[in-house]
């Protein structure tokens, strides 16, 4: 049985008729239009689908629409925008962070999430924080490195 709800994605209020036990990651895909966020488990075991829910990192395959009444959802098309790049966005870019590209928004998602909370990170912390998302094309290092760039610039050390 489906039900009209509000949901608020990167800013906007969108309504959406769906069972309220829908995945989320099916209502951004398929009735917001929101490419970004993808499948790629379904068990909350590779990160490709997270999206931020009041600022925390969150499985979107498996979040159901029923719980998120008066919450922010976050995509990776809400961090940034073709005109002005979120430093993250930017550093991936710069240090070609990406190779098949299919883990990025995870990566990302997760990566705003703990710089919002470790403006400093070292590179384990990083990593750390990094390892719920599995690449496969082996370009942790690359992320790691455009993680700690973006550091850098979202949160510039005070001398």
């Amino acid at each position: 049985m489906s039900k009209a709800l509000t949901l608020t994605v990167n800013g906007q209020d969108h309504d959406v008729d769906v069972p309220l036990t829908t995945p989320l990651l099916d209502v951004l895909r398929n009735h917001l239009g929101l490419k970004g966020s993808r499948y790629g488990c379904g068990l909350e075991q590779c990160g490709a689908c997270m999206v931020l829910i009041d600022g925390r990192a969150t499985y979107s395959c498996s979040r159901e629409v029923g719980t998120l009444a008066g919450r922010a959802v976050t995509t990776v098309e809400g961090l940034g925008s073709a005109a002005a790049l979120h430093p993250l966005q930017q550093a991936f870019l710069d240090e070609q962070a990406g190779q098949c590209g299919y883990c990025l928004s995870g990566m990302l998602i997760a990566a705003k999430a703990f710089l919002d909370q470790n403006s400093q990170p070292t590179r384990s912390e990083v990593a750390a924080a990094l390892d719920a998302n599995l690449c496969r094309c082996g370009s942790h290092p690359r992320i790691l490195r455009a993680v700690l760039k973006a550091a850098a610039k979202m949160h510039p050390k005070v001398a």
